[in-house]
């Protein structure tokens, strides 16, 4: 289970949206085995005033948040990121520089869905990889 976040500028976010979805979750399928029906991803659009970016970042700086149950390795979960800004440069030529990627993991029983305790739920795919 995860569900991803994208923070950026309003005008930024509306145009690429699709597409940064698409991307990010080929990723996630691919490294951490979700099924292509697992995607839970939201957009939080901010105007100039309310997203104050650090120096040096373009209108295409965007902050990725993956709140996913605890559980991949180190390995796998650095496999994600570097993918993450490997794929986002070639297919949506937003350079590495303006993506900040951020995953927050927590133990499966602090998940709810279908109506079941994540840790008592028999999941389709893979949580310790």
């Amino acid at each position: 289970m995860s569900q991803i976040k994208f923070y950026g500028l309003d005008q930024h976010l509306t145009q690429c949206r699709l597409n940064l979805s698409d991307t990010v979750h080929r990723c996630i399928m691919e490294v951490l085995g979700l099924p292509s029906g697992k995607r839970a991803h939201r957009f939080i659009r901010l105007s100039r005033d309310d997203f104050i970016m650090p120096e040096g970042r373009s209108d295409a700086y965007t902050i990725i948040e993956i709140q996913m149950m605890s559980g991949r390795s180190v390995e796998t979960r650095k496999r994600l990121i570097k993918l993450l800004f490997e794929r986002i440069e070639q297919e949506l030529k937003i350079a590495p520089n303006d993506v900040e990627i951020c995953i927050i993991e927590s133990p499966p029983e602090n998940w709810g869905f279908r109506g079941f305790v994540g840790d008592e739920v028999e999941l389709t795919y893979k949580v310790n990889i």
